[in-house]
This record gives structure tokens, C-alpha cells and sequence, in this order.
């Protein structure tokens, strides 16, 4: 199975772990780094695999097919182009393996109460703002409210199985990522609860037990895992045509009964009309409305003319593919010089510039260990400049010691055209009235 520790898990779990006519010899990975050569455990693979199964990095991939006589290789992750979906199945059909996309119908779960799912076309679309505004209506509608966000597995995945944050104490006590605490503190800063894990059935289980709705809240463009009621795709129009041309965020496309074609007050008219016509079709039946993505700094002196350091959301601009977010929005709208980080840039941060050559003006905050936290902090230090906007979704000041002033700068959802979302979530509302 061919993965990122989430999707391929997740798979794992819902079709092949209790099949008997199937064996699953390997999990391979890539896209996030130090997720390879590890073990997925015997608690969570089943009895069936009383040593677990083993993750191996997916550069080895046609080493792994002929070496354990695999059959089949599955594509189980997200944020793909066409193009790579193509040469990884050419890699294992070249090997000797069939290949096997799984789809929806056969990976999504179903829940005791009402689901509202919001995925995307890509990495970096704002499926975050728009869930939690739709997360923060539901509860204003007087409902209980869970938010279940996509996995992000990336340490110990026993201990991982089912996650619930209630409190910024218990992100803490979980030992998240920077990764993990951009997807979790917002929501739970609001008053939500946000579930997470390995296993989906549990977390779903646990999450339908205290409220009347779900919020799916998707990650990368993957699929959700549980089947909603009400299906929502937000698109990016700075990188017009990918909604056509991604995996599988084109399958979102498809699937969406409201489609939010999102940052409308930052894309030009042609990128748009591109956008618009990707959704008349491949959606033609779905909702549209339109939004924008105000980016709000955090007050303080004034940056004009100052040169500025900016750190932004790390998928973002690593696999997502954008060189620039809420940071560089919020330096230039103040007339700050944005400094090239490149020539001082060290370790893991120093290696994303290299294995990501549309970045040069932003630092990607990468936050997946503490060398890479520790990275990150050398590289601001080392950067002359005066000030420093941080465009991730968290604050990293009580994770990164910077010596210069910060300022955060966050987007917001705020729409601007089409029905009115509130009307859209009116049936889902009615349904899980209590």
C-alpha cells in the first residue's frame, strides 16, 4: 500500500485488515519526512498480523514488489498530480503488480448522526476556515458539535489510535507536531472538540457518542473518510486548472453538493473563468458560492519599509505547491521588503529549499521533529532582518525561540457571493435538531 500514514491506514483498516482472501506485506511512504521504516502494530493490523506490517520508504518500491511477490499495490495517499498517479502505477506495472485505486464508496464510513465534509482540490485551499465557520454555526444553532480532521500519524501509532482534543493541554500532552497544532489549536481555542488517529471506526464511534453532528475536516485533497450528508469542495483559484487536475481532488470535485471556490478578492478574472468553467463541468449540478480570504495581521508597529522575514504554513507550500500564504499577503499589504532566506538557511530547512524550487521569499514551517523545530530556529536566527511575520495557522513562538518581533497573520473565510452557506447547512441543522 502505497501512502503517507493516513489514507493508506485508513484503507488498511475499513477494507483489508479482516479479509481473509487478502494479505497485506508492506506499507511503503513519502511526502512527509521520518514516516518510513517503522512498523504498523499488531493492535491496530489485527491478529491476522501478529508482527505487525512493515513501512518502508516508497523509493524502494520495485524492490518491494519483487522481493515479497506482491500482486497488487494499492494508491492510498493524497495531493497527487495525473501525472504522478500515472508514473507510480508504470513503476508497479513495470515490477509485475496490478494496480488498485480505492474509491469512496468502499473507504468512507458511515455515522449515527448528520455529517458535513469539507475537502478541497489542494493542499493550502482554506478547507480549515471554512470548517471551522461551519463548525462554529452548527454550535450557534444550539447542536453539540465534533469536528473530525484527516490523520496525521506521525508518531507512535498505538498511542495514536483515537484522539480527542478538548484542550490546549491535551494537544500538549499528545506531543503534536507543528503540523498537527495548526489543524487542532484553532478549533479548540473556539470551544470544539477535534478528533483525530489511526482508526477511523473508533474515532467516528466516539465522536457521533457526544454530538448531534460531524464536521469532517479534510486534509491535503483526500477524500473523507466518512460519508456526509452535506458534501463541500473548496477550490483555489491561484492555481487555476488543478481541479481537473489532481487526485484526488478532482474526485471531490465531483462529489460536491456546495462547491466554494475560495481567495476570489486575490485571483485575476482569467484565473477564475478557468475555475468556473473546470466546475460547469465536472459539477454541474453542485451549488457554487464564491469567497474571500481576508488576511488579518496582529497589530503592532508599523512595517513599511522594514525588512521582513516571513514563515508560512509547511504543506502549504512543500507538496501544495503555492511559494507564499497569509505571511506574505500580510508583509506586502504593509509595504514591508520580504528577505531571502535561502543563503542562510540550514538543515531541514535548507533541504526543503533544495527538494522544492518554487520557494525562495517564505520558510515553510516544518515542525515534524524537534531537529527539524531546531532547524527552523537556526535559520530565523541566521536571516538579517527586522521583523518576523509568521503566516502558519498556530503561533510559533511558545515552540520556536525568535529573537526579532513577530507578527502573525491568519486568513479568514468570508463569502461573497452565491446563497448564503447558512441556508445550505438549514437541512443538516433540521436533521440533527436534538
Amino acid at each position: 500500500m502505497l501512502g503517507a500514514g493516513g489514507r493508506d491506514f485508513h484503507d488498511f483498516n475499513v477494507v483489508f485488515r479482516d479479509d481473509p482472501t487478502v494479505e497485506v506485506v508492506a506499507f511503503t511512504a513519502t511526502q512527509i519526512p521520518g514516516i518510513d521504516d517503522r512498523n504498523y502494530p499488531t493492535r491496530l493490523a489485527g491478529s491476522r498480523y501478529p508482527d505487525g506490517i512493515p513501512i518502508r520508504p516508497e523509493a524502494g518500491l520495485e524492490a518491494l514488489v519483487g522481493d515479497l511477490g506482491v500482486d497488487e499495490v494499492v494508491i492510498a495517499y493524497s495531493d497527487l498530480s495525473a501525472a504522478q498517479v500515472l508514473h507510480l502505477a508504470s513503476r508497479a506495472l513495470a515490477a509485475g503488480a496490478d494496480v488498485r485505486l480505492l474509491g469512496p464508496d468502499a473507504t468512507m464510513l458511515e455515522a449515527p448522526v448528520p455529517v458535513v465534509a469539507v475537502s478541497a482540490v489542494r493542499t493550502g485551499a482554506g478547507k480549515s476556515q471554512v470548517s471551522r465557520w461551519i463548525a462554529r454555526h452548527l454550535r450557534h444553532q444550539g447542536l453539540a458539535v465534533a469536528m473530525i480532521r484527516h490523520p496525521m500519524p506521525y508518531g507512535d501509532l498505538e498511542a495514536q489510535r483515537v484522539q480527542r482534543f478538548a484542550t490546549l493541554a491535551d494537544i500538549d500532552a499528545a506531543r503534536c507536531t507543528v503540523e498537527e497544532r495548526e489543524e487542532y489549536e484553532s478549533p479548540v481555542r473556539d470551544g470544539l472538540v477535534m478528533w483525530a488517529g489511526v482508526d477511523y471506526a473508533a474515532i467516528v464511534e466516539g465522536a457521533a457518542a457526544e454530538s448531534d453532528v460531524i464536521v469532517w475536516d479534510g486534509g491535503n485533497n483526500d477524500m473523507p473518510f466518512v460519508r456526509p450528508d452535506l458534501a463541500c469542495c473548496v477550490l483555489d483559484p491561484l492555481r487555476a486548472g488543478d481541479e481537473l487536475g489532481s487526485y484526488p481532488g478532482e474526485v471531490n470535485l465531483r462529489m460536491a453538493d456546495v462547491v466554494i471556490v475560495n481567495k476570489v478578492d486575490q485571483a485575476s478574472a482569467e484565473q477564475l473563468a478557468v475555475v468556473r468553467r473546470s466546475i460547469a463541468a465536472a459539477a454541474p449540478g453542485a451549488v457554487v458560492i464564491e469567497a474571500r480570504s481576508p488576511v488579518t495581521l496582529e497589530p503592532g508597529p508599523s512595517l513599511a519599509g522594514a525588512r521582513v522575514l516571513v514563515i508560512e504554513d509547511g504543506p502549504t507550500l512543500t507538496h501544495g505547491g503555492l511559494s507564499w500564504g497569509a505571511g506574505t499577503v500580510a508583509a506586502r499589504a504593509a509595504g514591508a521588503e520580504l528577505v531571502d532566506p535561502r543563503p542562510t538557511a540550514v538543515g531541514a530547512i535548507a533541504d526543503a529549499f533544495e527538494r522544492f524550487g518554487h520557494l525562495d521569499r517564505a520558510i515553510p514551517a516544518l515542525g515534524y521533529s524537534d531537529q527539524q523545530l531546531a532547524d527552523l530556529g537556526a535559520t530565523i536566527a541566521a536571516t538579517d532582518c527586522d521583523a518576523v511575520i509568521t503566516g502558519t495557522p498556530i503561533d510559533l513562538r511558545p515552540l520556536v525561540a525568535i529573537d526579532r518581533p513577530v507578527r502573525h497573520a491568519t486568513y479568514t473565510f468570508e463569502q461573497a457571493a452565491g446563497p448564503p452557506l447558512q441556508e445550505l447547512l438549514a437541512p443538516v441543522v433540521a436533521t440533527a435538531q436534538p
